[in-house]
């Protein structure tokens, strides 16, 4: 995990010193079933692609999320509250984005596929817990599960808006929806009952368990560029 970090922080500030347009932003990812995520910066770097032609360019990048708590789903019961978490995750898009210029104004739209993969992952127990107690109707319950630990993959689209206020500086407003899942397999056993009665052991494999990434990612950011409005050629962007 810390050889990873330490490359990819290597990597983003040999990006940021290739890069024409520099900024800063502050994104956040909320998950579905989930608990509010935030980035760690500076292990962030997206808007990183070329231009097909004047509407239309290809991107990509990466982000480093500190996910408070994400759900799983395939299951046999479900939880409105996550059951994983927290973790570290790393967030690679793809993205085709279709770009409208105009001189202090610029409008994207994007989508694309995205891998993800999580580091230091952590089973909630408590929600786990208390899932099980309300899908056996227990009044108590303990569970014990191990996981193999898988990347996914997903899908998403956005749209973010520019607004240059000079010439080098500009304020970006993005929003991305997020559908992806990594496979998740949970095995082991837990033990419960109710009040009064007899406690009980039973065996536990979730072999179709998945993890949920599904969710908003929101950004609000500053771009610094010598180029100005929307002429600028969009290669390269710290988020």
């Amino acid at each position: 995990m810390k050889k990873s970090l330490i490359l990819f922080l290597l990597l983003t500030w040999v990006a940021m010193a290739n890069a024409q347009n520099v900024g800063l932003s502050f994104s956040y990812f909320v998950p579905r079933n989930g608990y509010f995520s935030t980035p760690i910066s500076p292990f962030s770097l997206r808007g990183v692609g070329v231009n097909l032609n004047k509407y239309f360019a290809i991107q990509t990048g990466a982000s480093l999320y500190r996910m408070s708590g994400l759900n799983i789903i395939g299951l046999p019961f479900e939880s409105k509250e996550p059951l994983l978490g927290p973790n570290f995750t790393l967030f690679v898009p793809a993205e085709l984005v279709f770009q409208l210029k105009g001189r202090q104004v610029q409008f994207d739209i994007k989508g694309g596929g995205f891998f993800f993969y999580g580091f230091a992952q952590k089973l909630n127990y408590g929600n786990f817990d208390r899932a099980i107690r309300q899908y056996q109707h227990w009044d108590v319950a303990n569970s014990d599960l191990s996981f193999q630990n898988n990347p996914g993959f997903g899908t998403h689209f956005g749209a973010e808006l520019t607004i240059y206020v000079t010439n080098q500086f500009g304020i970006s407003l993005e929003t991305n929806y997020l559908m992806g899942t990594s496979k998740m397999p949970l095995k082991g056993n837990y033990s419960g009952g109710s009040f009064g009665g007899q406690l009980q052991t039973l065996p536990a494999d979730y072999k179709d368990a998945k993890v949920d990434f599904t969710g908003l990612e929101f950004s609000i950011g500053v771009i610094f560029t010598g180029n100005g409005g929307g002429s600028k050629p969009k290669t390269r962007r710290r988020r």
